[in-house]
């Protein structure tokens, strides 16, 4: 046994069975959430080791798609300037400034279908029907933690490009330009393409970035595409992202459970709020109904009783706006007012 495995095995040791509690579950007649999710040490096991390898080179990308984003800086000066005076001059420059960013936007809206690809495989793997989600959850830490990494990665994602509302006037005007010059403008873009392969991209990439939060509905409709094609694993797929909030839930109110980083404390929390979200958006009935398996109530008062320094309110904000169900009739008004109160 290697190094990493006995220090799993140590830690698994010790706090195994921090959850005690069973409940019903479509995929076993008793539902353990004993587990303890180790997002600081997993490591693949050989089984793991072929898709886990292929998902952390999308998410060492991700790290700096993220890093770009947070950092960018709009082309507005240049813009406003070539609206004011539309002279072929500042035409020039206004194009030489806003071209490096747009290959940044399409960089973003490429990388987006890189994680629509991983996804899928990823629920293939812990979504199986064979064995409980617990179970899952419990023998392929590894990928759990990657799955659990891109779901932060989308929040993060979306928070920014929220926060930027250049994104959005660069590409706007980037498109207009396009469709109203088309193939005169084409020695500014691409030059492996031609004209109209520029504008069928920008239109692509235009309806990425018109949606509020375009990371996760790239996520919610690659999940719900998995789940159409194998109606067999819907519940099952269902029942493992409502059993990880659990678990997140169950260790972060846990006092034994210490980490050595308050960012896994963190990763925690952001992964809780994106893992409700993902479950609102593919569970047909959302995560606010009274028959939800998601004890709402308990993740807000959870979210809120936070320290201060943890600036949760970003993720109650996540909730409050995010989420597709929340004004349904059939959510609890009792959810909807502790949620929406300050």
């Amino acid at each position: 046994m290697n190094l990493a495995c006995c220090c799993r095995s140590t830690i698994m040791g010790k706090l195994l069975s921090l959850l005690a509690r069973d409940e019903n579950s479509c995929c076993s007649a008793q539902q353990k959430y004993d587990i303890f999710l180790d997002f600081e040490n997993a490591q693949p096991t050989e089984s793991e080791m072929e898709l886990f390898d292929e998902v952390q080179i999308v998410l060492t990308e991700a790290s700096d798609v993220l890093s770009d984003l947070k950092h960018y800086l709009g082309a507005d000066q240049y813009i406003r300037a070539a609206i004011n005076n539309p002279s072929a001059e500042q035409n020039a420059l206004t194009w030489e400034a806003l071209m490096p960013r747009i290959r940044t936007l399409r960089r973003f809206y490429f990388f987006s279908q890189k994680i629509a690809f991983v996804v899928p495989q990823i629920l293939t793997e812990i979504c199986s029907d064979d064995i409980t989600p617990s179970l899952h959850l419990e023998n392929q830490q590894a990928l759990v933690k990657q799955f659990s990494e891109i779901i932060e990665f989308v929040l993060k994602f979306d928070e920014y490009k929220i926060r930027t509302p250049a994104i959005q006037n660069d590409f706007s005007y980037y498109r207009r330009v396009l469709m109203r010059e088309g193939a005169s403008v084409h020695s500014f873009t691409d030059q492996d393409e031609d004209s109209n392969s520029n504008l069928n991209v920008a239109n692509k990439v235009s309806l990425f970035y018109a949606e509020a939060t375009p990371m996760l509905r790239t996520l919610s409709n690659v999940t719900s595409q998995f789940l159409n094609k194998d109606k067999r694993l819907v519940d099952y797929a269902i029942d493992m992202l409502s059993t990880m909030v659990k678990v997140c839930i169950r260790m972060l109110e846990t006092p034994t459970v210490q980490f050595r980083k308050q960012e896994t404390h963190l990763f925690m929390l952001r992964v809780l709020v994106g893992l409700i979200i993902l479950y609102d958006h593919v569970h047909p009935n959302g995560a606010f109904v009274k028959t939800s398996n998601i004890d709402i109530k308990g993740c807000v008062r959870l979210l809120k009783d936070q320290p201060e320094e943890f600036q949760t309110e970003n993720l109650l904000n996540a909730l409050r706006y995010t989420t597709a169900h929340l004004n349904d009739p059939s959510t609890s008004k009792t959810v909807r007012s502790l949620l929406m109160e300050a």
